[in-house]
């Protein structure tokens, strides 16, 4: 499986979002759709990407009873996004009911990847907001095993976890990895980040890179960037 660069399209309004992919004028990158944007702009905003030839990360975080989550996951497989995920601290069963309504009648999903601990949280949210007393990266190994038990095909963690997850769950378990900076760049609301290049060097297969790319002065050239330093 190759490696490749996500860019977190997290945009407020469909023509902001289309201005933007636009300037893509030849590779066409896989995106990620978030909450702001498909509250925004509802379902249609992953078929009209979808229809421009993109990749998409549908990344909806679901959370909720696993008969809920079972449901609402049969209305995103409709949309044909390539990866949607969950909080894997919904539980085995809510992972596994997730699993089942995802399953569209020709026996295809979407990959279904769970969301370990967000990179915004370091021990000391853990901790204090969490009552999770437990370090951090042994927080994320248990989840990926849960994740990995309920049949998912991955999960969504830093890339400075990625190494022990593949470790713990084999190399063909995903790693999808926000949390990914330029050397030279802010860090914004991030505390657990790495570089492209360190990120391929830990192990990451997807890695999720938004504002230095969309925030970029030229975002093309930003985008190339991350594709060269983590996929070539």
């Amino acid at each position: 499986m190759g490696k490749d660069v996500i860019i977190a399209c997290d945009f407020s309004s469909a023509e902001e979002t289309f201005r933007f992919l636009d300037r893509f004028t030849g590779r066409k990158p896989f995106v990620k759709i978030g909450m702001e944007l498909f509250y925004s702009e509802g379902p249609d905003i992953v078929k009209k990407i979808k229809a421009r030839g993109h990749k998409i990360f549908l990344d909806l975080k679901l959370h909720d009873i696993p008969n809920t989550v079972k449901k609402a996951m049969h209305v995103l497989s409709s949309l044909d996004a390539d990866i949607v995920n969950l909080h894997a601290s919904g539980t085995v069963p809510m992972m596994e009911a997730a699993l089942e309504g995802l399953m569209r009648e020709d026996g295809t999903r979407p990959l279904l990847i769970a969301v370990t601990q967000l990179t915004s949280t370091d021990q000391e949210h853990l901790e204090k907001d969490l009552l999770i007393e437990k370090p951090v990266q042994e927080v994320v190994m248990h989840y990926a095993k849960n994740a990995r038990k309920a049949g998912l095909d991955g999960v969504v963690c830093s890339p400075l976890e990625a190494a022990a997850v593949h470790a713990s769950c084999g190399n063909d378990f995903l790693t999808v990895t926000p949390g990914v900076r330029f050397a030279d760049g802010d860090l914004g609301d991030q505390k657990r980040v790495m570089t492209p290049a360190a990120a391929k060097e830990a192990g990451s297969d997807y890695i999720v890179v938004g504002r230095p790319i969309t925030a970029a002065e030229d975002p093309v050239a930003a985008y190339e960037r991350c594709v060269r330093d983590f996929c070539d």
